[in-house]
């Protein structure tokens, strides 16, 4: 009789304790999507239509600031080339002849490490292959990639800390005979060891004592 009352006990506390896990998880990456930095990271807000020309693409993208030749800037639009579990939409990246640049300037703390990811495709293919995608923070260069063959979204993934309140995030990018898609993409705070530690000890803890107050 005592032995099956102490499994049970065991039994119970395991589970009890994968549950807890599971709720501190969950929590913490409730938390982190509500610290998203980036506005209009998967580019819905504007619709797939310019509404000044119903026969063409839009190349209105709100929250974000394009910048280079027109030429090439033109052809940055709203795509309904989207990543396929998230949303309707993601944005078109053309160009004729140089680098054209979309750019955010994000809310940091100094000394904070972020987490930046994004989604990227080409459509470009052999012997039409001549493109390029470059991705800035704070003005360094992270990433400089060319002649991107054929890919579905693929997604890229750069820590990087923060040193003043405000941090630009730039992509630049050409294709001069097909497309890249850009969608999805997100800077998260990274949390510190120690502070998931301290959330797990707690929660730990806390059923630790309500156990203890439960047997007396």
């Amino acid at each position: 009789m005592k032995l099956t009352k102490k499994l049970s006990i065991i039994v119970f506390s395991v589970s009890t304790t994968l549950i807890s896990t599971a709720v501190i998880t969950n929590t913490y990456n409730t938390a982190a999507q509500a610290a998203e930095l980036v506005k209009n990271g998967s580019f819905e807000l504007d619709p797939l239509v310019d509404p000044n020309n119903p026969n063409v693409t839009n190349p209105n993208v709100t929250d974000w600031i394009k910048s280079g030749d027109p030429i090439n800037t033109s052809l940055t639009k709203i795509s309904n080339f989207p990543l396929h579990h998230s949303g309707n939409q993601g944005l078109s990246l053309g160009g004729f002849v140089d680098l054209s640049y979309i750019s955010q300037t994000l809310s940091t703390q100094p000394g904070q490490t972020y987490e930046l990811s994004y989604f990227l495709a080409s459509v470009a293919e052999a012997p039409d292959l001549d493109n390029e995608f470059q991705t800035f923070v704070g003005g360094n260069k992270i990433f400089d990639q060319k002649n991107i063959s054929y890919q579905p979204y693929t997604q890229y993934n750069f820590n990087f800390t923060a040193d003043a309140s405000s941090t630009e995030l730039k992509f630049g990018y050409v294709d001069r005979y097909a497309f890249l898609y850009l969608d999805n993409v997100s800077v998260i705070p990274v949390p510190e060891p120690s502070s998931i530690g301290g959330i797990a000890i707690a929660g730990l803890l806390g059923i630790w004592l309500k156990k203890k107050k439960a047997i007396r």
